[in-house]
Formats: structure tokens, sequence, C-alpha cells
């Protein structure tokens, strides 16, 4: 489900958010946005200086920091891994307030060491802590799942039940929506191509109920956004579709499949898909915590299993590792020549342009090499749970790590993670050259030039948003508010804010046309430009920046919303304050002088002139200020992976529509104004208003919060 690729979510992770994009739970990125929302439609007095705090600022950013293992290769045995983890986890699991995780190793065909550290189970609803048993303690991998969906496909492909490039319709019992006649095949999917937008509802939940995959599936779809191939934008639908496609052609549901021939051919007899646990593992199921010093959640329920419902133990988890090396005696899951084919990049130039000289996904891994070696890997986020996995084809190598928490911090589980998994490659595995050199490239060697550079450069200046998000539903605000700024320097690099792939502003410089590196670290993006125009930044393999629309960047709707809601919160305050000072004043005044009030000009007219466009201006100002709030509150509480009553929905929509209509009486009360000659401020006043009113009715269409459907 979530892929601890997103820093995006969400899930950036996410996705989502976790540091990478991708996994079950929203992007961290996402959760930060709506931090802004908040403050944008809840506090609202903050407006124009809220817009200003959002905004970009070219902060130089700082090389990243210094991983806590050496560099320079040391002996890959058992006696130096277990003293270099024992050196490093304790105490960095006590830091980030994460209650406990796993680490297996493996190498040469052995399992070389799986390491248990801190508590599944913390004492903090009474009893005994119970600390990690590295052997027995179980664990939930997140979107690592995915790894045995794409498993299970090759098997079928390898078997001649399933072709990579048919068009899956050939496989289903339902229609997926379509919105390009390009086929949608299981390349696309296990490539994260096929075009999927985001979903939210459904991803995670509790309770003691099986999911029923293809009602999961099947009921409200995501749209496809994009042509498939061609735009990298992790799905977990997309995912999950592939493992729907396993139960139809298999015949049997996907969690029997995958337990008969993934599971048990690789000696994993600890480990399930099912949901909820089957008898004999539930007592032996970590607990999962928000941090170490929280109350443990639930058992997480994921709504499309194929993407994210695994659940293992670190030995079983290297098992894994050692039969997608194809090692012998490890299970034969696949045969050589089709676990190369799954470790190799599944797509090129034709679909993805320029985006091809970039990291690719492979089908099912992401290209994570370092150092110069090549590694393939996936992470996993769930709301509790922080995984990852990666093998070392060439070097038989590979490493898994598990948490239980998240961490007093967005991204604490994920920088723990990177100070494994970074500082295992750079202990063992080091690059051949020096450091920087391996890190930043040469223009010598990649032909780019400091000419092309500046050319580039300024061409990609500008506002990009995530191309995995929800374009079609109510959540298509956050990419306001999660938006990032590509700022062309003098020198020809590029300042991206944030970087991708993290939380803070990255330095980018040219090491081959259209191609960036990040100085003083590994990362490497791929562009797609035509007619000097960018088109998308590809980075990980599954994910990409696309320019944002010009109404949609946070210059423009971020004041727009500000400035209307302040407006309107203002407008919806002084009604009943109005209200109250009137009937002081009534009682202050002879009666005859209270049944009248002076015009603009003077002259005295009826109290009820005029009152009705007034009051239901005075409504409509109301409606939206109620119905922002709502948004607000709704997003935040989807963001948390609650479900949100479509009756709820309906009626902020039905409030953001009355504010909609009361465009019409703030319009007559302008001319209301006008025509009896009201002093200036009243006019100023009442024209804000109907700008404020505009202002909310445009946000409300072009951020899809009046669509026909709520789903989300």
């Amino acid at each position: 489900m979530l892929s601890s690729h997103d820093h995006t979510p969400v899930e950036r992770p996410d996705r989502a958010l976790s540091g990478r994009p991708g996994g079950i739970r929203p992007p961290a990125r996402r959760a930060a946005a709506l931090t802004a929302l908040g403050i944008l439609a809840v506090s609202l007095a903050a407006g124009a200086p809220a817009s200003a705090a959002t905004a970009t600022t070219a902060v130089e950013p700082t090389p990243p920091p210094p991983i806590s293992a050496p560099a320079g290769e040391r002996p890959l045995v058992r006696s130096d891994v277990d003293a270099w983890l024992d050196g490093l986890l304790p105490a960095a699991l006590e830091s980030a307030g994460i209650a406990g995780g796993v680490v297996s190793v493996v190498h040469d065909g052995e399992i070389l060491t799986t390491r248990g550290y801190g508590y599944s189970d913390t004492g903090s609803t009474g009893g005994e802590a119970v600390p990690v048993d590295a052997e027995n303690t179980l664990f939930r991998p997140g979107s690592v799942s995915k790894l045995f969906t794409a498993t299970a496909v090759m098997q079928l492909v390898e078997s001649g039940d399933l072709d990579l490039d048919t068009d899956v319709a050939e496989y289903l019992d339902f229609d997926v929506p379509r919105s390009f006649d390009e086929p949608m095949t299981l390349r696309s999917l296990l490539t994260h191509t096929a075009g999927f937008e985001e979903r939210i509802g459904g991803l995670i939940g509790a309770g003691d109920t099986a999911v029923n995959l293809r009602e999961a599936l099947a009921t409200e779809p995501p749209e496809q956004i994009y042509e498939p191939g061609t735009v990298p934008a992790y799905s977990n639908y997309g995912n999950a579709l592939a493992g729907y496609v396993v139960e139809r052609v298999s015949g049997m549901p996907f969690e029997e499949y995958v337990q008969r021939n993934v599971l048990t051919p690789a000696g994993m007899t600890s480990s399930t898909f099912e949901q909820p646990l089957p008898t004999g593992l539930g007592d032996r199921m970590s607990n999962g915590y928000a941090t170490s010093s929280a109350a443990p959640g639930p058992f997480e329920i994921v709504g499309t299993p194929p993407a994210g419902s695994l659940t293992s133990t670190a030995p079983d988890m290297a098992r894994f590792m050692l039969a997608q090396l194809g090692e012998p005696g490890a299970g034969e899951l696949l045969e050589p020549e089709t676990l190369d084919l799954m470790h190799a990049p599944a797509l090129d130039e034709s679909t993805l342009g320029n985006l091809a000289a970039g990291p690719r996904m492979t089908l099912g891994f992401f290209d994570e090499s370092r150092n110069g070696h090549r590694i393939v890997g996936h992470g996993g986020d769930t709301q509790y749970f922080h995984s990852h996995l990666q093998i070392y084809p060439q070097e038989r190598t590979g490493i898994f790590v598990s948490l239980n928490s998240t961490g007093n911090s967005a991204y604490a589980s994920l920088a723990l993670r990177e100070s494994v998994l970074h500082g295992f490659s750079n202990r063992y595995f080091p690059a051949s050259t020096a450091p920087d050199a391996a890190a930043s490239g040469t223009s010598v060697e990649s032909g780019a030039t400091e000419a092309t550079a500046k050319e580039h450069a300024a061409i990609a200046e500008g506002s990009y948003v995530a191309s995995r998000g929800m374009q079609s539903t109510f959540l298509a605000a956050l990419d306001v508010f999660s938006s990032t700024q590509v700022t062309a320097r003098a020198d020809g690099r590029l300042l991206i804010t944030p970087g991708p792939g993290t939380d803070s502003p990255a330095l980018y410089e040219e090491v081959a046309p259209w191609v960036w590196r990040e100085v003083g670290g590994q990362r490497t993006l791929g562009m797609r430009a035509v007619d000097n125009k960018v088109q998308a930044i590809g980075y990980e393999g599954a994910f990409a920046l696309l320019p944002a629309q010009p109404e949609r960047t946070r210059a423009v709707a971020i004041p727009v919303l500000a400035g209307s809601a302040l407006i309107l919160l203002v407008t919806a305050v002084a009604w009943p304050v109005g209200a109250i000072r009137r009937r002081i004043r009534k009682r202050s005044l002879p009666a005859a002088a209270g049944r009248q009030r002076p015009a603009g000009n003077g002259r005295l007219r009826p109290e009820g002139s005029g009152g009705a466009v007034r009051i239901l201006t005075k409504i409509a100002a109301v409606c939206v200020t109620l119905a922002l709030a709502g948004w607000t509150i709704t997003v935040l509480t989807v963001m948390s992976l609650q479900d949100v009553p479509v009756a709820s929905l309906r009626q902020l929509q039905v409030l953001q529509g009355l504010g909609v209509l009361g465009l019409v009486p703030a319009v007559l009360q302008v001319v209301d104004e006008v025509r009896h000659r009201r002093s200036s401020a009243r006019i100023v006043g009442a024209v804000l208003v109907v700008l404020a009113l505009a202002g909310a009715a445009w946000f409300a269409i072009e951020f899809r919060l009046l669509a026909p459907s709520v789903s989300y």
C-alpha cells in the first residue's frame, strides 16, 4: 500500500506519506499541506501572511549529513554486521521515538543475521513490556507486499497464462475507467504507469472482516488521468488490480494463490496475506504505534490486499530475498531468466521519453542503485509500520528493515531506515571512486555543458505538482499546498524546494542533457521536454513532477482562498455583532426614530428597504465560511485514513452551493448601495463581499469541491 518512496504521500507516504512517495498512508508532504489548509480556512485572519509564509524561499541547501556508518569496504560477515547494527539501532530507536524494529541480512546464499531491537509491546496499556523477538515477532511490511504480487504475476507470465503486454481487460470481469485508447497492461500496472489517480477512501481500516478484492476494485475506481506508459504515478489501485488478475486467471483467491505458490515454496511459514490473521499467528503480532510513548493502534485492514496486506517475520523476509536472488535451495519461485526480466528496467524511451534516462521501475522493484552498485528494492508504510527491502543481485546480498512506529516526526522512520540502508551500502559496498565525484559526476564525462545547463534550467523553472495526486476529487486542492518550486540558478544549477524525496531544498546539476543529479548526493532526475517546455520530471522510478496549471499555483490560489475566506469570515461575524449593536442603539432612541434610519444621502427611508438582499448575502457568507471550515476538517479526517459519510460531504456541497448562489443577492446589494448613494465605505464593503464570494466559488469549482462525485 504505502511505499516508503513517497515524500509526497500518502503512502506521500505520499507516502504518504513517510519520506518517500507511496504507501498506504498519505504522503508526509500531503499531511504537512493540511496544516496550511487549516490555517487558511479556519484561522483565516492570517490570510495574506499565510500566503507569504507558504511561498518558496531560495534557501541554500546544505549537503546531506554523513551516514552514521563509516565509508570504506568492511567484511560482510555476521560479527561485523551485528556489531554495526547493535551500535546504531538501539540509540536511534530511542532518539526517533520508535518502539521497536527488526533487520535481516542475506549474503552468498545464506541468512547472515536477523536482529530485533526495542519492544513489540511497550506495556503502555498495562502489563510487562515485551521485547522484539527477531525470529518470531510479526511485522507489517506495507507496500513491500507489492513485490509478492509482482512475483505472482511473473509466475503466471512464465507459465504462459498471462502476457505482460495484453490489455488487462482480457483478464477482468468488470470495466476499469479508461480515458485513453492506449492498452492498459500488466507491464503498466507493475511499473505504476497505468495512469490512475490516487484514491484514499478505504485504503486502511480496522475490524475483523476480510476484504472482498473484486468489490474493493470495482466500486468507484479511480479515474485514469494519464496515457498508459507515459507518466510514472505510484498507484496502490494499479498493483491491486494486477493481484486481481492473478486471482481471476488462477481461479483461486489472491491470498490463497500467494500462500501456495510464493510463501510456502519460499519457506515463509510465518507469513500471510490474510486479514485478520489466521489462528496461530495473532499472538505473535507486534503492536503498531504512532510513537513509542503512545498507546498501540488496532490491527490494520488494508483495503486492497495485494498492495499491502502482508504480515511476516524478519527470517521469512530473508527467505524471500534469497528466493528473489535465485539462490539454490531457497525455494525456486521463478526461473533465472524470469528473475532477470523482473529485475530489469521495464519501460524505455519509446513511452517514457527522456524520463528513461533517470531511475526506472522494473516489473515491481524500484531502481535504488547506490555507490555504483545495482540495487533494486521497495519500501512500505502503513499507519504504524515502516519497512524497506533491498537486494543486490550481482553481490548476492539483501537487507530488510521494519519498524513498528512512525516516530516523533513525520520523517523519523524514513531517516532511520535510510541510515540503515545507506549505512549498509557505504560500509560494505562503497563507491569505487571518491564519494563526491561518484555522487556528482562531471560535465566532461557526461557531455553536459554550462551553456546547455543554463538553458535547460531556465526552461525547467516553475511550479510543479506530484503526478501521484487526486485530480478529479475534492482532494485536488491539496496540490496547491504541496507544490514544488524549481528555481534556475545563475550557474545553471536547479534549486528544488522541497527536493524530490526530501522535506528540504535540494540543489541539482545537469550531468547529461536533461539529466540532473543532486549536488552532494546520489538522487537523479530525468526530464522530458518537448518544444522547450518541460512535460515531466521523473524521480525514483514511480513518481514524477508535472507543471502546475497557472491558476492552480500557490501565487494565485492561496491569495484568492485566503482573501475570500477572510472577507467572508468578517462579514459572517459582523452580522450578529451588528444586530446586537442595532438592538442596543434602538433601545436608546425615541420610538419614532427607531422605526426609521437615515439613508446614505441623509434622508430617512423605511428600515426594510433592501433588507432581503443584505440578509441573503450574509447567509451566503456564513455558508461559505462554514463550508471552508468543514472541508478542512473533512480533509484532515480523510488524510488520517478515517471514513467520512457521504451525507456529510453532500451537506458541505450544499453550503458551498448556497455560497455560489449568494453571488446574485450580493451583486444586487452593490446595486442597491450605489442606487441609494450609500457611503463609499459601504459600497466598497459590498463589492469586496461579491469578490470574496466569487473567489470562493472559483476555488470550489476549480478544485472539485462541487463535483458530482464525492469519492476520494
